[in-house]
């Protein structure tokens, strides 16, 4: 008596399935879902701008990780559906409502617009999962996945309601809770009771997908830094404006060099080839390390507003902190993102971060002009740049 074979488990919906062909290309849906993030971006800039202190400051990264849930969870889900089909284009065009709706209550977020945020958070969250869950139903190691990352997904926003709705200083500590929550959710796997856990090596990533979806994201907070700097300089325009904006511009451009003259594609091959490294190397350098040099960008961008409003005017502790210290958070958080891809410490990087946060006190002991600390944080940043020039040079050589 022969033994049967085990039943072929076949998807109920391939035509939803991204087919697996090489690198996945960007689509246009998902570019255009990506559109609803300069405004986010742009409204983080200016709530930081609004409160410069160290509440604030905290405030902002509260929203801006949860903001990045919402915007990296959708990027890996595109990563495994197909959003030139119609029922998950439907989803972005959602996802995109919500998430403009979400952006629009952020000045309020902690002054009674919360719930707004917290209730379409909640509904981002876990009606994206669900849907996912319809639309990879007969492929057992997506649905393993979504299914345990759903529970975690609830408990998490119903802790963002929660503090929403309690607000006052509750308000932060839930919500960075609920932070906490689910990175270390994502880290273990989305463990839940009597399901075990969906570990990394099971998501089968296309890793290069994910990281052009990444540099979209990284050209978009670009994007919105020129777009407030160019806002401003539309009020008011003279020579020592446009000279203020030209130096603002040149900051963009040397964080733009940094991310995509070499790393970026190499990046992308790095993670594309990783094999079964791609869920846990994507996890940390999408999930954790990308959110790092988004919130470099809007820092930047502040100080970027602060320098066209008064160029010549002595720095203070919050205009060093955003002219000097919005770059190094940048560069901090894409060190960490080349050691993780390399393997190796990124020198240049390190010693950029140790010398613009060196001279944010320096700066303002001494009265430096903001765009004397705007001009040196240039510098720096490109100096980062010629220093990956120059060793490319000597390994061609």
């Amino acid at each position: 008596m022969t033994r049967s074979e085990p039943p072929v488990v076949r998807p109920k919906r391939p035509w939803l399935l991204r087919e697996r062909r090489g690198v996945e290309p960007t689509t246009s849906a998902e570019l255009f879902f990506d559109l609803v993030f300069i405004f986010t971006t742009t409204q983080l800039a200016h709530y930081l701008i609004a409160h410069p202190d160290w509440r604030g400051a905290a405030r902002t990264s509260l929203v801006l990780a949860l903001v990045w849930f919402i915007w990296i969870y959708t990027a890996w889900g595109t990563n495994w559906l197909r959003p030139d089909q119609a029922p998950v284009r439907a989803l972005l065009i959602a996802l995109m409502l919500g998430s403009l709706l979400l952006s629009a209550a952020i000045p309020e977020a902690f002054a009674g617009g919360g719930l707004v945020f917290a209730i379409v958070y909640l509904v981002v969250q876990v009606g994206r999962t669900v849907f996912a869950l319809w639309a990879v139903r007969g492929q057992p190691w997506l649905v393993d996945g979504f299914q345990k990352a759903l529970p975690w997904f609830v408990a998490t926003s119903l802790l963002v309601v929660l503090g929403a709705l309690v607000g006052g200083a509750f308000q932060e500590v839930l919500w960075a809770a609920a932070i906490v929550i689910e990175v270390i959710g994502l880290s273990a796997g989305f463990p839940v009771p009597g399901l075990g856990r969906s570990p990394a090596e099971r998501w089968m990533v296309e890793g290069g997908h994910l990281a052009e979806r990444c540099q979209a994201f990284i050209l978009i907070a670009l994007g919105e830094s020129i777009l407030v700097t160019g806002n401003t300089l539309a009020q008011h325009l003279d020579l020592t404006m446009a000279g203020a904006f030209v130096l603002a511009f040149a900051g963009s451009v040397a964080l733009w060099w940094v991310y995509f003259a070499r790393s970026a594609p190499a990046a992308a091959e790095v993670i594309a080839r990783a094999g079964e490294r791609t869920g846990a190397l994507g996890r940390l350098a999408f999930n954790y390390l990308h959110p790092v040099m988004v919130a470099g960008i809007i820092v930047t961008s502040a100080g970027d507003e602060l320098l066209l409003r008064e160029p010549g005017a002595p720095a203070t502790t919050v205009a060093a902190l955003f002219t000097l210290g919005g770059p190094a958070l940048f560069l901090a958080g894409h060190a960490a993102y080349q050691a993780v891809l390399w393997r190796t410490p990124p020198t240049s990087r390190i010693v950029a971060v140790v010398v613009l946060l060196a001279l944010v006190p320096v700066g303002v002991a001494l009265g430096v002009p903001v765009a004397a600390c705007a001009a040196v944080a240039v510098a720096v940043t490109v100096a980062v740049t010629l220093a990956d020039r120059f060793r490319s040079l000597r390994r061609v050589r």
